[in-house]
């Protein structure tokens, strides 16, 4: 792929986004309480959790969409809901849903907003219209919902932004044109420096793409580490017991899941540390018995989060 986009100017040192102890409620209903995270320069980070567990509303948050109940979220030093418009200027938004100017033709949409963004590239935008093999008079309300989708995830990297925050950039794509947009950003972030949060219901596609991630689940941070450490330190252990097991989560026990007799263990304890946990738990299992399973990071996501 040989794409010059050029080099974005140095990125400063301190933190592109910083979000300390956010709580946010909807009337009675607590979506989330003490969140923290923070999104270095150049990083691809990943905000995932469970439909309903608060990413969009973080990124209504954090673009200043939306007021929390308590605590801030910062973006290149800015308090979120008092935003510049200068720094406006330097972050690429995707929200939710993909909106575009479906009356206007490819060509239109690329002119129409390159007005607003002084340092517009509209080349990485053509690029990647052909690879798609389109017309640029075709009219976008006539495309398919991938292709629409491209459009848009064309227009924010033709903005050349400082930080993408892409809020599940995956809806209506298929795994061809999935994988198309990974390798661009993938390419994208390595030439510029670009930091991106970004969200998405297909977590096998974040395998290998996001550095550090943070779950939200139960209205709380389930994790905030490095990603590959996470899947380093994350394990799953299976084992059969004759008798019913009735385990809360814990420091030991992340998650428990069973069917019938099949028992399966979450933990970020090693082997030894988990047999322990369990015979103290009057569960009688030796080191035969249990056997540690390779996971995938979708495998860990809903190992962690929980099937239901």
């Amino acid at each position: 792929m040989n794409l010059n986009f050029g080099k974005s100017k140095k990125t400063m040192d301190k933190k592109i986004i910083e979000c300390k102890n956010l709580k946010h409620m909807y009337g009675d209903f607590l979506v989330y309480n003490n969140i923290n995270f923070s999104v270095e320069p150049g990083k691809i980070f990943g905000l995932l959790g469970k439909n309903g567990m608060g990413k969009t509303t973080t990124i209504n948050i954090m673009m200043g969409f939306l007021r929390p109940t308590s605590g801030n979220i910062k973006i290149f030093g800015e308090e979120s809901h008092k935003i510049t418009p200068a720094t406006r200027a330097k972050i690429g938004l995707l929200h939710e849903g993909h909106l575009a100017y479906e009356f206007f033709t490819i060509e239109q949409a690329e002119k129409f907003q390159s007005r607003f963004y002084p340092r517009w590239e509209r080349k990485f935008y053509y690029d990647l219209m052909d690879k798609m093999g389109m017309n640029y008079n075709h009219k976008i309300s006539k495309m398919s919902c991938g292709q629409r989708s491209q459009v848009v995830l064309g227009l924010i990297m033709a903005q050349m932004p400082d930080l993408m925050i892409l809020d599940d950039y995956s809806m209506g794509l298929d795994a061809g044109y999935r994988r198309l947009f990974i390798e661009y950003l993938k390419h994208y972030v390595k030439e510029r420096n670009t930091t991106v949060l970004i969200t998405s219901h297909i977590i096998q596609d974040l395998e290998k793409l996001i550095d550090d991630t943070i779950i939200i689940g139960n209205q709380k941070v389930l994790l905030d580490m490095n990603f590959k450490k996470f899947l380093d330190k994350f394990h799953q252990y299976n084992f059969t017991y004759p008798e019913n097991i009735d385990l809360d989560r814990d420091e030991v026990i992340s998650n428990i899941e069973f069917i019938g007799n099949e028992y399966s263990i979450y933990s970020f304890k090693n082997k030894n540390k988990v047999i322990e946990y369990l015979h103290q738990k009057d569960i009688k299992v030796s080191s035969g018995d249990i056997i540690e399973i390779p996971m995938t990071l979708e495998d860990a996501f809903i190992g962690l989060t929980g099937k239901y």
